[in-house]
Formats: C-alpha cells, sequence, structure tokens
C-alpha cells in the first residue's frame, strides 16, 4: 500500500514545542493552541534545559500537554526529540516565542490533506506577511532562496521561515539524527542547531516531495529577545545549503552504485527483470496531476536542477534492475 493511500482525511496532529527559558511567552502561546479548532491531538513542549521554570509553566498551563527533555542541545535535537515523541499523523514545527499563529495550524493541515507531503510557511505569497523582519534579513532571505532554488530545483519563496508541517511519515525521508547517539565532547551533531530548518527544506526537495506553499503572518515575540543575528545565520544557512546538496549527491551516487551491484550480481533466486521492447510509437508522458491547495496556495514540484535527479530515500529491490524512467516532472502545479 502506498504512502498516501494510509493517510487520513481527518489527521491527528501533533504540535511540537521546542523551547529554552520561555516560561512566559508560554503563558500566552500553550492556551492559543489549545484553543484551536479543529482541536490538535497533543502539544508535545520540549524543553532545552531551562532555568527559568519553563517546565513547570508548561504542565500548568497546559497539564494535559507532553513535556519532555532534549537529548543533547540545539533546536534541531529538540525538534527530533519532540518528532520521535509525537503519536499523530501530523507533525507541525511551531516556535514558543509567539511569533507563529496557532489559527494557521487548520490551513497547514488542509494542504497536506490535499495532497502535499511538506507544507511549507512562506511569509512572501499573497495572505502572508512579517511584522518583524528587516528590509537587510528580507534582502539575505530572497538570496539564500534563490540559491536553494538553484541548487535543488525547488520553488521556495521563505526558505529561512520555520513555521512547516508535514505527514508523520515522511520522517523516515528526512534522515535527522537519532536522539539517544551522545554528541561527541562538546560539539554538536549536524542537524541539531539551528541550522534544521533549512536542512529539512534541503531534504525534502532532494526527495521529490509534493511541497504546497502556505501563508504565514510573523508576528513579533512576546517577550525576550531574538536569538536571530543577521550576518551569521545567513551564512551558516549557506553552509547547510553547500552541505546537503553535496550529501544528495553523495547519497545518488550511492543508489546507483547500488542499483549497478544488483543488477550485475542479482540475489539468488531473484530473475533479472529483461529490458522491455519500446513502444513501436513514442508515447507522451503523462503530466503529474496538480495537487488542489486550499485558497489559492502555491504547489510546488520540485524539478532536478541541471546534473541532479531526485531520488528516493532507499533503493526498492524490484525496480533497481528496469532501465531508468525520464523526468516527469513539472515546474510548477499552480
Amino acid at each position: 500500500m502506498g504512502r498516501s493511500a494510509m493517510r487520513r482525511h481527518d489527521p491527528r496532529v501533533s504540535v511540537v514545542v521546542p523551547t529554552r527559558n520561555e516560561a512566559r511567552n508560554l503563558e500566552v502561546v500553550l492556551p492559543a493552541i489549545a484553543a484551536v479548532r479543529p482541536a490538535v491531538h497533543e502539544v508535545i513542549v520540549v524543553d532545552g534545559h531551562s532555568v527559568d521554570g519553563t517546565v513547570q509553566t508548561a504542565r500548568r498551563v497546559l497539564p494535559w500537554a507532553k513535556v519532555i527533555t532534549q537529548t543533547r542541545r540545539g533546536k534541531g535535537n529538540a525538534m527530533a526529540c519532540g518528532f520521535a515523541a509525537a503519536t499523530g499523523d501530523v507533525l507541525v514545527m511551531f516556535d514558543a516565542d509567539g511569533s507563529a499563529d496557532p489559527g494557521e495550524i487548520p490551513a497547514f493541515v488542509a494542504a497536506l490533506v490535499a495532497g502535499a507531503d511538506f507544507a511549507k510557511g512562506s511569509r512572501f505569497v499573497r495572505g502572508g506577511g512579517s511584522e518583524d523582519i528587516t528590509l537587510l534579513r528580507r534582502s539575505g532571505n530572497a538570496g539564500l532562496n534563490a540559491v536553494a532554488n538553484v541548487l535543488f530545483g525547488a520553488g521556495y519563496t521563505d526558505l529561512c521561515y520555520g513555521y512547516n508541517a508535514f505527514w508523520a511519515d515522511v520522517l523516515p525521508v528526512l534522515e535527522l539524527p537519532e536522539v539517544g547517539v551522545p554528541a561527541a565532547g562538546a560539539g554538536m551533531v549536524w542537524g541539531d542547531g539551528f541550522e534544521i530548518e533549512t536542512v529539512l527544506n534541503c531534504r525534502v526537495a532532494a526527495a521529490g516531495l509534493r511541497i504546497t506553499e502556505v501563508p504565514s503572518v510573523e508576528r513579533r515575540r512576546i517577550f525576550g529577545e531574538t536569538n536571530l543575528r543577521t550576518f551569521v545565520d545567513g551564512a551558516r544557512v549557506l553552509r547547510t545549503l553547500i552541505a546537503e546538496r553535496r550529501r544528495a549527491d553523495r547519497r545518488r551516487a550511492e543508489l546507483l552504485a547500488a542499483a549497478r551491484r544488483h543488477r550485475n550480481h542479482p540475489a539468488p533466486g531473484h530473475a533479472q527483470v529483461a529490458p522491455r521492447t519500446p513502444p513501436s510509437r513514442p508515447q507522451p508522458p503523462r503530466p503529474m496531476p496538480p495537487a488542489r491547495a486550499p485558497h489559492g496556495d502555491r504547489v510546488l514540484v520540485p524539478t532536478p536542477a541541471a546534473g541532479f535527479r531526485a531520488v528516493p530515500a532507499e533503493p526498492d529491490p524490484q525496480t533497481m534492475s528496469r532501465p531508468p524512467a525520464p523526468n516527469r516532472h513539472p515546474r510548477h502545479s499552480g
């Protein structure tokens, strides 16, 4: 049975909230999430060893929330811990600082139910916006968008926005670091830091997953100071894009090598599939049916960039000996 065949039209929604010293903000944010209708299935607060009573506040404000402590440090590890603890069908990434609007969660879920694998929040499509972004950050985001779209053949408009949602069955494709593995010394495992959002965007594009951009309005942080550092964080995003492109190339090379080994040395008892005789008349490729995104959301279908082909996370033993299929991905469906 295919992945999409197992998905529900009324999915259970798990909201993952990474926190570090966000007690005052949680007093506002958690009740707002709990008030969303249709109601979410669960709220998972992942604490990053806070010292301001974040854990106690979360348990007092929302007693039914699942509160856990991350295994290492960094936002990426907090997200991975929350994803591992979730039991819902849909996972929503939600910042604890009050910048995300819980009322938008149904729009993200609707985009997934309509056919997307990954719902990407965007401040730069119709209906989106920001109360907090500066001209410098907007310009930097546009430049990083352009780099990501060239490297991965995507069509992102807001690469650096962290309000996203996706089906839980996509997690194996993302290949996030194991949450139980300790970091070496005082270092961090790749993907544990703030690069997690860029890592996710790169990997869903490299895997050829169906991406829908959902309009979102970023609000100002309620309490406290932002941790964003424009130039430092921009440089980190750029390094992440380059590293993830190299990773995708290595992954593709490994899959091609495995396919060649399988073709030259098939497993015992596995009959090789003879090449199919081409039809006398060339058949036009069937176009990918467009997803119906709600309320005019943009639907993005990653298109392989020059020299890069989207590949699945794992080779399929049943099809490894077949000739490669032609690229049939349209650039955009909407």
